[in-house]
């Protein structure tokens, strides 16, 4: 892997870490839904007035069921699982799940091929069920309220992710930006009908709220899906995604220095499981071709 890679790569783990910090921070106030349909309607506007710049077009016509796809599984749907999660969970055990991201797309393009699971992917696969068991089971008790809805949706959006990064795999040749730019409108698209049934603001949010919000959009969407896929087109899509070992890190980071968020024994441990169990999953090796300069 380039050097510029690697910088991009640790850029992204902590601009998406800190996505988890946004959330947590203002979906009291807007709701899972208008939150996330804010989140990508700014990240689109942003990268269209990039796009103008750079006098970049946007092949729609072409490659528009592309990018529902991506805007579904890729960016909308996770991301709306994260917004209702982080109403109860905190933002370091939603940075720790979405670790299992790799996980769940070698087991969904295992399960997609028809192939069975070498014996260390099955334990990699078992190591991160027991880290996942570990945080949910002691965080639970933490919690307010009815979590186990919480939890499943936050390991349902990582899921979603592992669907996005197989069909990359076999997807149709298409710029980065355009696969940035794309599934950001394509998500804006598929959330809008959600707002018939969100109810607004009783008040208005406070300026931070607000703030976190656009930062949201403008630099944990368009900024970072920018990088993201460039990281694809440069490396590959699974090796890309190993993103998610680095996340977990900033997010408990930013978890801790903003939000006083408390790391027991339990979240490390639960941790080191769940990215051991991923690493073994995926082999944790990229492939020659894909890292080569």
């Amino acid at each position: 892997m380039t050097t510029a890679n690697l910088i991009r790569l640790t850029l992204l783990s902590a601009i998406w870490g800190s996505s988890f910090l946004f959330m947590r921070i203002s979906v009291t106030a807007f709701g899972p839904a208008l939150l996330i349909f804010a989140r990508v309607g700014l990240a689109a506007l942003f990268l269209l007035i990039i796009a103008r710049q750079l006098h970049k077009t946007l092949p729609i016509r072409q490659h528009w069921r592309h990018f529902l796809l991506l805007g579904l599984f890729g960016s909308g749907l996770p991301f709306l699982l994260f917004a209702f999660a982080a109403q109860t969970v905190t933002a370091s055990l939603l940075s720790i799940l979405n670790a299992t991201a790799p996980m769940w797309a070698v087991v969904i393009a295992t399960v997609w091929q028809r192939k069975r699971l070498a014996l260390p992917s099955l334990l990699g696969l078992l190591l991160g069920v027991l880290g996942v068991a570990l945080l949910a089971g002691i965080n639970t008790m933490q919690l307010a309220g009815d979590s186990r809805w919480a939890l499943l949706a936050g390991l349902a959006a990582p899921f979603c992710y592992g669907i996005a990064t197989v069909y990359t795999q076999s997807a149709p040749a298409v710029d980065p930006y355009a696969n940035a730019h794309g599934s950001m409108w394509a998500a804006t698209v598929l959330l809008a009908p959600l707002l018939l049934s969100s109810p607004l603001p009783s008040t208005l949010p406070s300026l931070s709220m607000m703030m976190a919000v656009v930062v949201l959009g403008v630099l944990c969407s368009g900024v970072a899906y920018l990088l993201y896929f460039r990281l694809i087109a440069d490396i590959g899509a699974a090796p890309a995604l190993t993103v998610t070992y680095l996340t977990p890190v900033f997010g408990i980071l930013w978890g801790v220095l903003f939000l006083n968020e408390s790391v027991g024994w339990h979240t490390l441990a639960g941790s080191l499981c769940v990215l051991g169990g991923t690493a073994l999953v995926t082999g944790w090796r990229l492939p020659r071709r894909a890292v080569a300069s």
